[in-house]
């Protein structure tokens, strides 16, 4: 058995999964071990992402581990099996692998929903907001550093504007819509963008108005992307150093009520569209 140097967020993921089975079905890893026939060290380097998993081999696995729901084996066995060297392979060794793996996880999800309190969501940036953004946020950044950051994050918008969008669905505070990121002309057409985007019919845009009371807001920006089942959701947050991925179901439940619960103190899509439209307006 060859073992991986790296693992991805979705290898990861995959292997979580499974660790999942085994524990759900009360087995020890050694326990597991004698079951499938293998040693104690292959079921941890499984469970560890490290080794890959055959459509045969994770069928067994969910046989000798009472697993009976049909629709999520076959999820996992697709994500073992999937061989997809996307785009973002391209920046592999180049940028950190968070970048890789937010670009895969994109890729394979079925849904996106979002919250930006903040800053505009990154799958509306225009070019020259990221540039600003990535250029403050990094300020010893050389502008080559800025520009692969800049690239990657426009390549990451194929999920909502190449040919196979997925359904997206955003809430923007309106604090977000008013900060100058960059300069006048680069936030009005960001507004622009935006409104732009909203008119699509897989698009689904609401703000957030300065003026709602009882809004405590959604924590930081707040990302839930669709799995192949809901038990294979993930949700994104920002963290003290970097990027956390979360896929307990206890958190994933939690987050789907957060959602809900700031999408019910926005506007409706149409309200949303005014409101940007008057922003537009006063740059």
């Amino acid at each position: 058995m060859v073992l991986r140097r790296e693992t991805t967020a979705r290898q990861l993921r995959l292997a979580v999964e499974v660790r999942r089975l085994r524990e759900a079905a009360g087995l020890t890893t050694r326990q597991a071990a004698e079951l499938l026939g293998v040693s104690s060290a292959q079921i941890s380097q499984i469970e560890a992402g490290l080794a890959g998993l055959s459509e045969k081999r994770l069928r067994r696995i969910a046989a000798n581990y009472t697993c009976s729901d049909a629709e999520l084996i076959d999820s996992l066995v697709a994500m073992a099996t999937d061989r997809t060297q996307g785009w973002w392979e391209e920046y592999r060794g180049v940028l950190p692998s968070a970048y890789l793996d937010l670009a895969e996880l994109d890729h394979h999800a079925t849904f996106r929903h979002d919250v930006a309190v903040i800053h505009v969501p990154g799958l509306f940036q225009t070019e020259d907001y990221a540039r600003a953004l990535f250029a403050y946020m990094n300020p010893e950044f050389p502008d080559d550093e800025v520009e692969l950051r800049v690239a990657h994050r426009m390549r990451r918008k194929v999920v909502i504007e190449g040919p196979a969008p997925i359904p997206y669905e955003t809430v923007i505070h309106e604090a977000a819509l008013r900060i100058k990121v960059a300069g006048p002309a680069a936030s009005r057409a960001q507004l622009t963008r935006i409104l732009e985007m909203s008119e699509a019919d897989h698009v689904t845009v609401r703000v957030i108005p300065l003026s709602l009371n009882e809004f405590a807001g959604g924590g930081s920006t707040l990302v839930h992307l669709g799995g192949a089942v809901p038990r294979l959701d993930t949700v994104i947050r920002d963290a003290p150093n970097g990027t956390a991925f979360v896929d307990s179901e206890a958190q994933l439940d939690h987050f789907r009520k957060l959602f809900r619960r700031v999408k019910e103190g926005s506007l409706p899509p149409e309200q949303s569209r005014d409101l940007i439209h008057q922003l537009a307006k006063e740059l």
